[in-house]
C-alpha cells in the first residue's frame, strides 16, 4: 500500500517530521511519502490560512490518486480541505483531525484537544460539529504555542504542552488527550508521563485508518 502524507503548510522541515512520525506508525505493508505545499502559509492558524492552502490540498490529493497512491492523508490538524478533497479525489482521503477524534473515543470516549493558538480553537469546534463529536470533546485547549515553535523552541513546547495536559486531566475529566497539531507527535510521551491520559498523534491515527480502510473495502 502507498500513501502520501500531504503538509498543507510550506515548511519542508515540518514535511519530514510528519513523514518521519507516519513512517513509524505504518504497518509494515504500507509505503509513506510526502508532500509540501508550496502554494500555502508556512503554517495553517487559523481558516484564513486554510482558505490559502486548500487549493494545493486538493490538487495533491488529485496528483495522489493520478500516480498510483491507494491513500492521501490531509497532516493538518485543522482538516484543510478535507471535504473537498474528498469530492475530488478517487482515493480514500483521511484528515489527522477527524482521524484523531475517533481514536480517542476508543480511549474512553471523552477528550481534551490541546491545540496552537486561540484562533484555531474555532476551527476545530467548527470540525467536531461537522463530524457529530461535541459532545465526545470535554474542551479545546489554546497552549499559545504557535505552530512553528513546536520545532524551533522545543524546550518551552515540552514546557507548556506538559501544563496543558497536567490542566487537562486535573479540569476536564477527560479519558484522553488529542495533540491538536502534526507538530506536537514528539511531546506526546511528556504529556502522557505528566497527565495519566493518552496522547493521541493524528498522524499516527490517519495511518492506522488510512491502512483499516483499504483492508475493508
Amino acid at each position: 500500500m502507498r500513501v502520501l502524507a500531504i503538509n498543507p503548510n510550506s515548511t519542508a522541515s515540518m514535511t519530514d517530521g510528519i513523514v518521519e512520525a507516519a513512517r513509524a506508525a505504518a504497518a509494515p505493508d504500507v509505503t509513506i511519502d510526502g508532500l509540501t505545499n508550496a502554494d500555502a502559509p508556512p503554517a495553517i492558524q487559523g481558516e484564513a490560512d486554510g482558505l490559502v492552502a486548500t487549493p494545493g490540498v486538493i490538487a495533491a490529493c488529485e496528483e495522489a490518486a493520478d500516480n498510483g497512491y491507494d491513500a492521501a492523508i490531509i497532516a493538518c490538524f485543522d482538516d484543510t480541505g478535507l471535504t473537498l478533497a474528498r469530492a475530488a479525489a478517487s482515493i480514500p482521503v483521511i484528515g489527522i483531525g477527524q482521524a484523531a477524534f475517533l481514536i480517542a473515543m476508543l480511549h474512553g470516549g471523552i477528550f481534551t484537544v490541546i491545540t496552537t493558538l486561540q484562533v484555531s480553537v474555532g476551527v476545530i469546534e467548527d470540525n467536531l460539529a461537522a463530524y457529530r463529536l461535541t459532545d465526545a470533546c470535554a474542551r479545546v485547549r489554546a497552549s499559545g504555542l504557535p505552530v512553528l515553535a513546536l520545532e524551533d523552541d522545543p524546550d518551552t513546547a515540552r514546557t507548556t504542552l506538559v501544563e496543558c495536559a497536567r490542566a487537562a486531566a486535573a479540569e476536564d475529566r477527560a479519558d484522553a488527550l488529542v495533540l491538536g497539531c502534526a507538530g506536537m507527535a514528539p511531546y506526546g510521551r511528556a504529556m502522557y508521563d505528566a497527565s495519566g491520559l493518552h496522547a493521541i498523534d493524528g498522524v499516527a491515527a490517519a495511518v492506522g485508518l488510512a491502512r483499516a480502510t483499504l483492508k475493508a473495502s
